[in-house]
């Protein structure tokens, strides 16, 4: 799927990205501090040159747990140097994980807990982004496409390619288990990573229809509407709601289809049945396989902050900026760079 560019009019840096792992750093802020006190620990690993799965599977062999037993907030990608919280079970001290050796894997700090850390328990991600082989005037094309998405409602939260695979084919994957209605019981993980790409995949194409017609930074009635550190709600006045999406009070959410989703309405809605419509599926195409696809709401936009640009000695150009949990750095940065 060809994904536009909302700042499409400003010339990018090009470039290539994470040509070594510390061209790609990332620090998890987790979405509240460890207690001090409890039964679990907390640790804050850095890891380089592995996937949070693997990292997790190192940390796990070295302790003696379970796998599953251990608690993790984001997934990280492999090819960066990450900084993450994970949560151990009992009877695993602090104590225990500090004194820990391993192979790309740092243990930064631990404490304890009441409870498991639990996915999605992250506030925001800060990201520092080094770009090689940019054109002579990256820093300024940089600077102004990024003054532009720090702007409400902010850049357009498309998935990026690593939801899709290596292949590009995670989303037709999913297609065919939606097809066939029949899930494997003996790898359900795998069956729920696949219908997920699928969702993403028809959320993208819903944010492409959105912004070819000129809807980005617009709000329908039947919208749902996200408050920002608050709860959703069903736009019932465009004319009332639209300067706060303006003003970066608010988000327009965008489908991730499923049997529990929450439905926009009126015209809102109507778009979104047609994203359904256009890949030959219906509101009720995922009551079958519910089990691992329940439906959700995403945010259209995302809110870049704290952003930081600079060019270093060798002529590569430095990007810092945070974004909220769930977005993608790599689909801000093909804003910034106009290249794949």
């Amino acid at each position: 799927m060809n994904l536009p560019f909302l700042t499409a009019d400003l010339p990018g840096t090009a470039g290539r990205l994470r040509v070594h792992d510390d061209d790609f750093i990332v620090d998890e802020e987790p979405a509240y501090a460890a207690s001090g006190t409890g039964d679990h620990v907390f640790v804050r690993i850095e890891k380089r040159g592995l996937n949070t799965a693997q990292a997790v599977q190192a940390i796990a062999r070295a302790l003696r747990v379970r796998d599953r037993d251990i608690g993790v907030a984001g997934m990280k990608d492999r090819h960066a140097i990450t900084r993450q919280w994970i949560s151990l079970p009992p009877p695993i001290t602090p104590d225990a994980v500090l004194g820990l050796a391993l192979d790309d894997i740092k243990i930064l700090e631990a404490t304890r807990h009441g409870h498991k850390l639990r996915t999605g328990h992250v506030r925001a991600n800060r990201f520092i982004l080094r770009v090689r082989d940019v054109v002579a005037d990256a820093e300024p094309r940089a600077r102004a496409i990024v003054e532009r998405l720090v702007q409400p409602p902010g850049a357009p939260n498309f998935y990026g390619e690593q939801r899709f695979g290596k292949y590009a084919d995670n989303a037709e994957r999913g297609r065919a288990l939606l097809d066939r209605g029949v899930l494997r019981g003996n790898d359900r993980k795998m069956d729920r990573f696949f219908m997920s790409a699928l969702q993403s995949e028809l959320f993208n194409a819903w944010l492409v229809a959105r912004m070819a017609d000129g809807l980005f930074s617009r709000v329908l009635a039947g919208d749902v509407l996200h408050k920002v550190g608050g709860g959703m709600f069903t736009c019932e006045d465009a004319a009332v709601d639209e300067p706060r999406l303006v003003a970066g009070e608010l988000h327009v959410t965008g489908p991730m289809f499923g049997a529990k989703m929450r439905q926009a309405a009126g015209v809102a809605g109507e778009r979104e049945a047609a994203v359904l419509a256009a890949a030959g599926l219906d509101r009720d195409a995922f009551a079958k396989v519910a089990q691992i696809a329940e439906g959700t709401r995403r945010d259209a936009t995302i809110a870049v902050k704290e952003s930081a640009i600079r060019t270093l000695e060798d002529g590569s150009l430095e990007i810092a900026f945070a974004l909220p949990a769930g977005a993608y750095a790599t689909t801000v940065m093909r804003e910034v760079m106009k290249s794949e």
